[in-house]
């Protein structure tokens, strides 16, 4: 059994015990989520932190940093050729935006990857821009659930380190202004967000964030769109002139609503703001990146560490559509070879934001399927060898009582200004492929035995 298994299971048999087997303490773990205003958030209702150990992270955090390398060598190589962009099927207008330069030399600032801890093995899905409340819940739910009564007392046998990443987070954007030309020692900061027109500020998301920023003597506010004015070179909310930008919204989101002469948009050219993470870094958001890691003819000058990486890390990836590709030196047609293993691969849009779903095909017939890769032959799809998801149990209360449930576990390393700093878990109901009420972050501890 292995380390993380047997601090489970100890884990699991001191909540079935006396005295935290009548949950009053899991009653006093919500009321002080929901005094730090953590309650009606996208978070999971376990009662016990996802643990790694110290190996595991080490692993993680190599891995993703040659991933990252990777993922920022295609970037630039990307915006230098016109073809290898066309491949990732941008929107014009997201072409337009990316090819502005963002100020500073880190063109994706912050970024994660979607991960998964499986046996010893470790692949990763995709990539994304960081979104900030992974990163400040995450801290703050480790802050919370460290000092439980059960947290405490399974910590007098193992040691627990918490994963941060807020401070890291804060400096590389600070860092990022500095190297944009910023001059002002205190920048006030716009997190600026799609919300409905009713909802207020304060029940953001990113309202924690904004109260992080504050408490580092920032000016901070989270804003809308909408609320954007850009006038004699200052971008404005009202009063607030806007020194730096942290986008929380989707280029893709962002064009269903406004146009490209957005004040945003024009501040942005004219370098009166620095954004954070830039309108680039949507290039290295789309699933489609992953056609070009996984190509050999794209990475064979890459340095031999990322080339392993590459091939160790990443499952095969390719853009649907009706052409040869080869698949472990093999030449294919792909729409074939995608019909013929349908149990081995997944469809995914090329846009995490996308409204199009995920197909899985050891999940459907072989009628299901072919319907699924006609809608992916239409719309921008990749299709992705499949990686084996991490699950384990989790104790959570249903009812009053409680339950283990099974659960599947993505983690997700966090990349600030060059270096890996944390990472954070998403679990969702093992099998289930819709939306659960279950589903959500939980607390990472680093796991070492006293």
């Amino acid at each position: 059994m292995s380390q993380v298994s047997e601090a489970t299971a100890r884990y699991h048999k001191l909540i079935e015990s006396e005295p935290y087997i009548d949950l009053a303490w899991a009653d006093e773990l919500r009321a002080r989520l929901q005094a730090e205003k953590l309650v009606n958030r996208p978070l999971s209702p376990v009662l016990r932190p996802h643990f790694i150990s110290n190996r595991e992270y080490a692993a993680l955090g190599k891995a993703a940093a040659t991933i990252f390398s990777a993922i920022q060598r295609v970037e630039q190589m990307v915006m230098a050729n016109p073809g290898l962009l066309a491949r990732l099927q941008l929107l014009p207008a997201e072409r337009m935006l990316a090819a502005v330069e963002p100020g500073y030399s880190s063109q994706t600032l912050a970024g994660m990857l979607d991960g998964n801890l499986h046996n010893g093995s470790l692949h990763f899905t995709g990539h994304r821009m960081t979104s900030p409340s992974s990163v400040v819940y995450g801290n703050l739910l480790a802050d919370v659930y460290y000092d439980a009564p059960p947290v405490k007392e399974f910590r007098k046998k193992h040691k627990l380190q918490k994963l941060g990443g807020t401070k890291a987070m804060v400096q590389a954007m600070l860092k990022a202004y500095k190297e944009f030309g910023g001059k002002n020692k205190k920048p006030a900061i716009a997190i600026v967000e799609a919300r409905a027109p009713f909802q207020p500020p304060e029940a953001s998301e990113n309202a924690v964030l904004a109260e992080v920023l504050r408490r580092e003597g920032l000016t901070a506010e989270v804003v809308s769109p909408e609320q954007l004015e850009y006038k004699n070179g200052q971008l404005r909310r009202g009063d607030l002139v806007i020194d730096i930008v942290y986008r929380c919204v989707r280029v893709q989101d962002f064009l269903v609503r406004f146009d490209l002469n957005h004040a945003l948009v024009r501040a942005y050219k004219d370098r009166a703001i620095c954004m954070v993470n830039s309108f680039r870094s949507e290039v290295t958001a789309k699933r489609g990146l992953f056609d070009l890691l996984t190509d050999a003819a794209v990475t064979a000058k890459f340095p031999a560490a990322e080339r392993k990486a590459i091939a160790d890390f990443i499952p095969w990836t390719r853009l649907v559509q009706a052409a040869k590709t080869v698949y472990k030196k093999h030449t294919v047609d792909l729409p074939d070879f995608v019909m013929k293993h349908r149990a081995k691969l997944v469809l995914r849009p090329n846009d995490e934001t996308s409204d199009h779903s995920t197909f899985r095909g050891s999940e459907l017939d072989e009628t299901g399927w072919e319907k699924a890769l006609r809608q992916a032959m239409r719309s921008p799809y990749v299709v992705q060898e499949v990686a084996d998801p991490a699950r384990a149990v989790f104790p959570l209360t249903q009812y009053g009582s409680l339950v283990m449930k099974e659960m599947q576990v993505d983690v997700h390393p966090h990349f600030f200004g060059g270096k890996i700093h944390g990472a954070s878990s998403w679990l969702h109901v093992a099998g289930s492929s819709g939306f659960s009420t279950l589903s959500g972050l939980a607390p990472t501890f680093l796991l070492e035995a006293k």
